[in-house]
């Protein structure tokens, strides 16, 4: 497995900062945020460093809202010198995603320095960037270290405090997803990695009333979390063990969102509205019995592929080529293949029960999600009914997985 990054949490993050520079001997940086993480967490970090009488650059992002896209990127590649410099994450998940991003094709170290426990990336080594409007994972490195100052994070808004909440208990549907593909779509399973991502979820689940409080317990407990989160990712090596239906509906309506210049909804809130979406399936799962199961595969049909790739494109609007070779293996089974796909989810049916059983309900997840403040349907976000439905449909076709997307669509489940 990879190094760890070091990890602090508690309330001298700027001494730890500092020590943990001076053993490493790091005296140069680059400094990246925007307006508000250099108001509440930056400029404390600028002025620390420079007390010690080191180098060091600030990247500031402009604009109301950051996008981890070739703008920012840009911005931050302005800002540098040829200096060999260490790079400073001070903010959530996007300023993290374009600090790993350009340090990397730098050949630069970074250390993530975290506003609020809002997203998971801060510990793993994918940048989710948007390249011509479509969102990609890039495979990068992860930080050096994680500096997590908690009375900031205490401090961050609420809604941000949801959305962290929101995508760590995304890895409970995550990780039954993942289950599934292992069983059904020979995915490569890592069940310790498995163990650990649904482990740090129901440790959140567990905290919710001291998170939905802001209290530093419940806020040392949902960042412990996603950072846990991102380390089972940097351990497989993909997201798998983070990110499963949920997140393909994700991504599907931030693409739509920012095609049309709308605001952007925090990815953890979209990925919670997903989490319950995926539930409901799963709790459609739990209540079918194996002969129901077996009616509903014995007419479950190819899927046709041209009728399915014309959907792909209304949904992922400028991709269907791209999604079409991504999903080859679905779209372009035989008929033998197709019914060999369906003996299997068959042969695994009490599995499929079983991990289904061990979920909570739907309406179990929208409760814990309004506690801590979180939106639970689509029109909270701005989310339009047909929107939703246009996740709930197409968005698995964002990655070759067998999640219960793929799992409800052979089922003939809406």
């Amino acid at each position: 497995m990879p190094n760890h990054p070091t990890i602090y949490i508690g309330d001298d993050t700027l001494a730890e900062l500092i020590g943990y520079c001076q053993t490493r001997d790091l005296r140069s940086f680059v400094l990246v945020a925007d307006r508000n993480t250099h108001a509440v967490l930056g400029g404390r970090v600028e002025q620390a460093l420079a007390n010690q009488g080191w180098d060091v650059l600030t990247a500031l992002l402009q604009g109301e809202e950051v996008v981890a896209d070739a703008r920012s990127v840009m911005q931050v590649m302005y800002a540098l010198d040829r200096a060999p410099r260490t790079f400073l994450a001070v903010g959530s998940g996007t300023i993290t995603d374009i600090a790993r991003f350009v340090s990397h094709r730098a050949g630069r170290e970074f250390i993530s320095l975290p506003t609020a426990p809002s997203v998971d990336g801060y510990t793993s080594i994918g940048a989710p960037m948007v390249l011509d409007g479509a969102k990609i994972t890039v495979y990068c490195h992860a930080p050096l270290g994680v500096f997590a100052d908690l009375p900031t994070l205490c401090a961050a808004p609420r809604v941000m405090i949801a959305a962290g909440f929101g995508d760590m208990l995304a890895k409970l549907t995550s990780v039954a997803d993942w289950e599934l593909g292992a069983l059904v779509w020979d995915e490569p399973f890592d069940p310790e990695i498995a163990r650990r991502s649904r482990d740090a979820a129901w440790a959140c689940a567990h905290s919710i009333d001291a998170i939905a409080a802001a209290e530093p317990a419940g806020v040392r407990a949902l960042i412990e979390g996603l950072i846990e989160s991102g380390l089972c990712i940097l351990d497989f090596g993909e997201t798998r063990p983070a990110s499963g239906a949920e997140h393909h509906m994700s991504h599907l309506w931030e693409m739509k969102l920012l095609r049309e210049g709308r605001p952007a909804v925090l990815h953890g809130a979209k990925v919670g509205i997903g989490v319950v979406l995926s539930l409901q399936r799963f709790d459609a799962v739990r209540r079918m019995s194996r002969g129901e199961a077996e009616t509903r595969l014995a007419r479950s049909r190819l899927p046709d592929r041209e009728a399915e790739i014309r959907g792909i494109g209304r949904a992922f609007v400028g991709m269907a080529d791209q999604l079409a070779e991504v999903q080859k293996p679905f779209l372009d089974m035989t008929e033998a293949e197709h019914i060999a796909l369906k003996d299997r989810v068959l042969a695994h049916w009490d599995d499929i029960e079983r991990i289904s059983a061990g979920l909570p309900s739907a309406a179990e997840m929208t409760g814990w999600l309004r506690k801590v403040g979180g939106p639970v349907a689509g029109r909270e976000v701005g989310l339009s009914d047909e929107e939703i439905a246009l996740g709930v449909r197409w968005g698995h076709y964002y990655r070759n997985r067998f999640t219960v997307a793929k799992l409800s669509q052979m089922l003939g489940m809406p």
